[in-house]
């Protein structure tokens, strides 16, 4: 029996495929001009058969931020993937060296312990690792701040057997929440500039990079231009929420929950079913579609509440409303399904095959 996107019940989260489509090519387009490969970082999109479509327009594969959503990825016929986060614990790592052997995985690394933990299980394991070193380049999360760390960690990998040692990882994720200025572009700088130094110093010493990884949808049309990475992560512009919207992107709103009108307890008030477990506001608040005057949108854990400017009595209960997603990180993983629609019929339904995958 075929569904239709008025049989599916709400709250529901759903795509405009058009759109995306076009955020796709866009990105692609842009990274090609750039003489960059594109990474696309699927933390938020957890969809295999979107990260296929992102593939296909040219992407050399994904970034992913846990192994299980690695896994994830590969179970879906990923065959390339970089996971920007630090592997560590015999567990974890005998777990990256069976993923290693169904698919190209590199891992971020920034401490010469888990490095040879590592070595050491990859040779019980009978694999290489594949790692780039995290380089802080002023976020101040995880990574080495220091040359002199920097350059010993390079030599450490260098004498490891089983670590195949191709590049750097560093973001600067510090400034892609800030609304483009002066004072962003001013905080890209001064992290391409610490990137800088760190990558001329390592090449003087003899470690020649073959990946420098970074970039994201809040920074990559200023970082781009400095000529330093080999390749960009940015993959929140793939959807585009409200926030990547905020922060800079060229691209355009994609993502979308739907709700339902469930009160009007007064013409200045709609409540809806799509409360925070659905639709949360803790970065940037969701903007209702389809309701004019809508002044603040306050979310509980069940419910939504849209406060208006003037009296609307023409909205009721049963009323369907479409809100831009705020922020898809926190969002798409709070749903099993995602929905794909073209010019309004529902043509796609994929399990998020990524939720929940935090491990």
């Amino acid at each position: 029996m075929e569904v239709k996107l008025e049989d599916i019940d709400t709250p529901f989260l759903w795509v405009d495929l058009d759109i995306m489509e076009d955020n796709i090519s866009s990105l692609s387009s842009f990274f090609k001009s750039k003489n960059l490969d594109w990474r696309p970082h699927v933390k938020g999109i957890k969809t295999p058969e979107i990260a296929q479509k992102i593939i296909n327009s040219g992407a050399i594969g994904v970034t992913c931020a846990k192994l299980s959503e690695a896994e994830v990825m590969v179970s879906g016929g990923v065959e390339s993937i970089l996971i920007a986060n630090q592997i560590v614990g015999s567990k974890k790592i005998e777990r990256l060296c069976a993923l290693s052997n169904d698919a190209e995985i590199i891992t971020a690394v920034d401490d010469a312990g888990v490095v040879q933990m590592m070595n050491q299980i990859a040779q019980q394991k009978s694999v290489n690792l594949n790692v780039l070193i995290e380089i802080n380049i002023g976020m101040n999360r995880a990574g080495i701040t220091q040359i002199k760390d920097l350059l010993n960690l390079c030599q450490l990998i260098d004498e490891l057997d089983h670590i195949n040692f191709l590049g750097f990882m560093a973001w600067e994720g510090h400034a892609a929440g800030m609304e483009d200025s002066p004072y962003k572009r001013e905080a890209i700088e001064a992290s391409m500039k610490l990137l800088k130094v760190a990558l001329s110093e390592c090449k003087q010493n003899g470690f020649h990079p073959k990946i420098i990884s970074g970039g994201g949808s809040g920074t990559y049309l200023i970082c781009a231009d400095y000529g330093l990475h080999t390749e960009i992560q940015a993959g929140g512009a793939v959807f585009t929420d409200s926030a990547y919207h905020l922060w800079g992107t060229l691209t355009t709103p994609s993502i979308f929950v739907r709700s339902v009108v469930t009160s009007r307890p007064d013409p200045s008030r709609i409540i809806t079913d799509s409360g925070w477990k659905s639709l949360p506001c803790w970065v940037v608040d969701p903007i209702p579609k389809n309701v004019d005057g809508c002044n603040s949108v306050r979310m509980s854990s069940e419910h939504g509440i849209l406060n208006l400017d003037q009296e609307n009595t023409d909205i009721r209960p049963g009323d369907f409303i479409d809100f831009q997603v705020g922020y898809g990180d926190s969002t798409v993983f709070l749903h099993q399904k995602l929905h794909g629609v073209r010019n309004g019929e529902l043509e796609s339904i994929w399990d998020i095959a990524g939720r929940g995958k935090v491990f």
